[in-house]
């Protein structure tokens, strides 16, 4: 099938034209793909069923938007970390990544987005929008347009359109190729959800409609879209941790898409296999997540008087588990010494660890063993 096809523009270079979108035709998927789909789609219902069973999705869902929101700026060169990004969140007064605040601004975006849904349907609006808040008052956002679509031609890779790895369709072609988009995402179709969704992430990739960000609102759009086509309850599934870590073959998958011999079994191949392998490793950590809390319930049994405030603690710390003290007077209404003491017993039970031994003031605590889980130890 083809996507589009390079057309000379009369500044001398070729863009992408993207033809019209859905293809007019039905797209035969072949037995791989058809495998890789089925698995794809067991694995996300199966992820769906079982955190709903957590004690605390939301704490689970608050912890893996934070890791999505590091993991997609990563993939754009951001430094600062999923770690960083805790220690803001528990207002720890130490020197920060400059680049924080394209995490920060990630968050925002997709707590945005999904309360937005709530009131206004995915469309190119909602797109503005969310583009808006992950851009606006970020480092980013000079010059860059945040919430509008470009007025200019952009390109990917080289220092200009003439020597560019690729050119997205220029603006005379634009609202088009938006627009075909919009009606792409509410159409009524013989396309799977899963489907939709590889397409609709490659589709706004290869029309790149804004000067910047468009590769974190492309992210973005993919969550969004799954939770609205009803594939998952709550969002649960984030794909930019797969994304990174096969970063070279998420571009030449999205390459081989959007060129005049298009293959998308490439992408789509890509695509539905990522959706399997993070599903099936965020079920893995729910199950752990369970197995952790019951341990660690029973531990909060031997701390005698303290332990009604021991497991207040507990509680908070599947939402923030990077803390000082001051935290934790904040929780329980502890004194400072009270609550000195409690940290002290907390860490004789294994559940809190001091991250740097060597400092005397202003501690830093961590439950390291609910954040290895979303951090694979690093």
């Amino acid at each position: 099938m083809k996507i589009g096809q390079l057309i000379q523009q009369t500044s001398g270079y070729k863009a992408f034209i993207p033809n019209k979108f859905p293809p007019q035709s039905d797209i035969s998927l072949n037995s791989k793909t058809q495998q890789l789909h089925e698995k794809a789609a067991l694995m996300l219902g199966k992820l769906d069923g079982i955190t709903q069973l957590l004690p605390d999705l939301d704490f689970f869902i608050f912890m893996y938007i934070t890791k999505e929101a590091a993991k997609s700026n990563e993939i754009e060169g951001t430094k600062a970390t999923m770690i960083d990004v805790i220690k803001s969140e528990a207002e720890i007064e130490n020197t920060m990544p400059d680049d924080i605040e394209r995490i920060l601004h990630y968050i925002k975006a997709m707590n945005y987005g999904f309360k937005r849904l709530e009131t206004l349907p995915l469309s190119l609006r909602f797109i503005k929008e969310v583009h808006k808040t992950l851009l606006e008052g970020t480092a980013d956002a000079p010059g860059k347009t945040p919430g509008e679509f470009r007025t200019s031609q952009n390109w990917i890779g080289g220092g200009s359109p003439y020597t560019a790895k690729f050119v997205p369709p220029p603006v005379n072609e634009l609202n088009r190729c938006l627009a075909d988009l919009e009606t792409f995402l509410h159409s009524k179709d013989n396309y799977s959800p899963l489907i939709k969704a590889a397409f609709a992430h490659a589709q706004f990739e290869t029309i790149h409609p804004f000067l910047d960000g468009n590769g974190r609102t492309g992210r973005l759009l993919t969550t969004f879209y799954l939770c609205n086509l009803g594939m998952l309850e709550r969002p649960v599934l984030y794909l930019s941790e797969y994304f990174l870590n096969n970063h070279q073959a998420y571009y030449d998958a999205l390459n081989s898409y959007h060129t005049e011999e298009t293959d998308v079994s490439n992408w789509l191949d890509f695509f539905l296999d990522g959706v399997a392998i993070i599903a099936e490793e965020a079920i893995d950590v729910s199950k752990k997540i369970n197995l952790l809390r019951q341990e660690n319930i029973v531990k909060m049994q031997s701390l005698g008087r303290r332990s009604v405030t021991g497991t207040m603690v507990l509680e908070n710390l599947y939402k923030l588990p990077i803390i000082t003290v001051k935290n934790i007077e904040d929780w329980t209404s502890l004194s400072t010494p009270q609550a000195n003491e409690l940290v002290q017993k907390l860490i004789e039970v294994g559940i809190l660890q001091q991250r740097n031994q060597n400092i005397k003031y202003n501690r830093e605590f961590w439950y390291k063993d609910y954040i290895k889980l979303f951090t694979h130890g690093n």
